[in-house]
């Protein structure tokens, strides 16, 4: 796992973790809000690491019993909350992993640290559960809540947790990142760089995806005839891509980069901001026929999309509508 060191970007939330921990400081809750692939567990295993590390400094020793542990994923103080209902996280799990076991003291270090990932997917009740604890946690308790949308928790735990929200990343440091430690050549890192906004997590993936280009070439003609297609044969060319290991929002925000290049270059005219520039001619096209109402639509109904697919909102159903609104603008 490294150390602070190895994270790339984030440098203020680093600065803030390691004041907090030298001046003695550590809040009882934190939320580390930011996009699937922007660096929430790993921040959050440094910072329970550094508050049960052995020397007790700003950084783990990765050295001590206690670092070993964590860095195996074995320490006894570090309690990751698990759910085995898919898309949900229960007041039963809630209840069982945290409220039951919460009052039994650190087996040998000076905190007792929960995280609890994908903290979205809490029930109201799960979440009202997790408050009782919130409102009176013992003084060795510390929670990290990660979460890719921290307005789906409650108002009354926000108010209660320290919010650390990850921002993206400088796409030099990104390209630097998978050129130098990933060895990924400067062709590839470019165009992984430039698909990934911002997101690290989402270019390593990208890098290493075996079908990225197929993906991204399927994408580009549904996008190109997407106005001529009858929307049984867009759905098919959507249920193609499940196929791959990419995962249906990534392949969403390929769609959203096109549409975002139509909307940049219809009002700047500026190519060399565009990320598909080997299609500028189809992005001029249809920044052409667009109108600025209709493009800011169709990226509004991406948006909408990816929220609907987060809620568990049938596929199908997602899509049809998403693809009835492209093609109506």
């Amino acid at each position: 796992m490294g150390s602070f060191k190895d994270v790339v970007g984030h440098k203020d939330i680093i600065k803030y973790i390691q004041s907090s921990v030298e001046n003695g400081q550590v809040g009882h809750a934190y939320i580390l809000n930011g996009e699937r692939g922007s660096g929430k567990k790993m921040l959050a295993s440094l910072f329970a690491m550094t508050l049960l590390c052995e020397k007790g400094g700003p950084e783990p020793c990765n050295v001590c019993h206690s670092c070993r542990q964590a860095e195996s994923g074995n320490h006894p103080d570090i309690l990751r909350v698990t759910h085995e209902k898919p898309g949900t996280i229960s007041v039963d799990d809630i209840r069982e992993q945290v409220n039951d076991t919460v009052m039994v003291k650190p087996y040998q270090g000076p905190y007792k640290v929960y995280i609890i990932d994908h903290a979205e997917l809490m029930t109201p009740q799960a979440q009202n559960a997790l408050l009782k604890t919130l409102e009176e946690p013992p003084e060795y308790v510390v929670f990290f809540l990660l979460t890719e949308n921290a307005e789906a928790l409650l108002p009354t735990i926000t108010s209660r947790c320290v919010m650390l929200k990850l921002r993206n990343i400088r796409n030099t440091l990104i390209r630097k990142y998978l050129m130098e430690v990933l060895e990924v050549p400067d062709y590839k890192a470019d165009m992984c760089t430039a698909f990934a906004q911002g997101n690290l997590g989402r270019a390593i993936m990208l890098a290493n995806s075996e079908h990225f280009n197929e993906i991204r070439e399927e994408a580009i003609q549904l996008l190109k005839y997407i106005h001529e297609m009858e929307l049984s044969e867009i759905v098919q060319a959507v249920n193609r891509i499940t196929a791959y290991k990419l995962e249906i929002t990534d392949y969403l925000d390929i769609i959203m980069i096109w549409y975002r290049d139509v909307l940049l270059y219809k009002a700047t005219k500026d190519m060399d901001k565009v990320v598909f520039k080997e299609q500028i001619s189809y992005i001029k096209e249809q920044a052409k026929k667009s109108s600025y109402e209709g493009i800011e639509t169709i990226l509004k109904a991406l948006d909408t999309a990816k929220s609907r697919l987060r809620a568990n909102v049938n596929f199908d159903l997602v899509m049809e509508l998403l693809f009835l609104m492209i093609k109506e603008n």
